[in-house]
């Protein structure tokens, strides 16, 4: 099926069939070591930053392990990574449990993915010379506090809309790399905190997604909403949700332009080279659609929610098919 890729030959004979990569598939091949000792340091920082973001600084080993696809680790990271850097990392029992802790924190470390793009748009700024901040009409705002803004091509936010956005994006926060027991659970600043624990989390991963399912594990360690999926369906400009039952993954939407992934680490830009020559699409893509207006059917249920205040000019609405666990109060969503 993949002649561009694998070679057959032999079985005349006496002479036993065999399989050999052909010369562009071992050409590649050649590169996969050099694509993982680039990926090291990599995952070593992203592991690290993943504890510090948590409350004690530490993860159950299991939720890790649960993710590790998620954030590229090896299957032996524990000999690999953990074992390695005893310096960054230890295995604790606590209660009966094994922990994965940090081991030295890293202020230089404390910085949000949010934060280097803003230092980042702030240099092209003056670099051009524009001095004006203004909101526009989708949503972005250059400011320390702010959010990117992805809104899908439909979506047509009236002017109440972007008002109430603008002081949003204006809002202080405190950094996710705070310890959450710091702050009031009710504070709106909070709440817009932890729209940033998300945002980061999403970012430390590969390919900037994970399933819903695997980011509420993590419920106790980085304090999320208990209702989870309306947090995120709330601020649909900067996370976007496959419609794909109780298995519906969350990508970071700046982090696509269009159905690619914007930017690829050393083993995807590998992986994609084996995908090219195979003839198939490239690894890390996604539709992210065109509509404003979306289902998303988590668990079969036949509930149907319409968040008309979406976009209350074109009088659409967003559909989410829920369980009656999450419907209840839905205008106190906690974030």
């Amino acid at each position: 099926k993949y002649p561009s890729i694998f070679g057959v030959g032999g079985g005349c004979g006496k002479e036993l069939p065999f399989v050999t990569l052909t010369g562009k598939a071992e050409k590649i091949a050649r590169e996969e070591s050099e694509a993982r000792s680039l990926m090291e340091p990599i995952l070593v920082k992203n592991l690290r930053k993943l504890l510090m973001l948590s409350i004690d600084c530490r993860v159950p080993l299991e939720k890790v392990e649960l993710i590790g696809n998620e954030l590229g680790l090896p299957h032996d990271f524990k000999k690999s990574l953990i074992f390695k850097y005893p310096e960054y990392f230890s295995i604790k029992v606590i209660n009966g449990r094994a922990y994965l802790s940090l081991e030295n924190w890293d202020s230089l470390l404390a910085v949000t993915a949010r934060e280097e793009r803003f230092a980042r748009e702030r240099m092209l700024q003056s670099a051009g010379g524009q001095n004006k901040v203004r909101i526009t009409k989708d949503g972005n705002y250059l400011g320390p506090f702010a959010f990117k803004m992805c809104y899908a091509a439909g979506f047509r936010p009236n002017k109440s809309y972007l008002e109430e956005l603008e002081k949003w994006q204006k809002m202080e926060f405190p950094s996710p790399y705070l310890n959450a027991r710091r702050f009031e659970v009710a504070d709106p600043k909070t709440r817009k905190r932890v729209v940033a624990v998300l945002h980061e989390l999403l970012s430390l991963t590969l390919e900037k997604r994970m399933t819903s399912a695997k980011l509420d594990a993590f419920h106790s360690e980085y304090r999320l909403p208990s209702k989870l999926v309306l947090c995120l369906i709330k601020h649909h400009g900067i996370f976007y949700i496959t419609n794909r039952g109780a298995r519906s993954t969350v990508f970071l939407k700046e982090a696509y332009d269009g159905t690619n992934l914007v930017d690829k680490c050393p083993i995807l830009m590998f992986n994609d080279k084996f995908v090219a020559l195979s003839g198939r699409n490239e690894t890390s893509s996604v539709d992210m659609g065109a509509d404003n207006c979306k289902v998303f059917d988590l668990d079969g249920e036949n509930q149907v929610v319409k968040l008309s205040h979406v976009s209350a000019e074109t009088e659409e609405g967003f559909l989410v098919h829920l369980p009656p666990s999450l419907t209840s109060n839905i205008e106190e969503v906690y974030c």
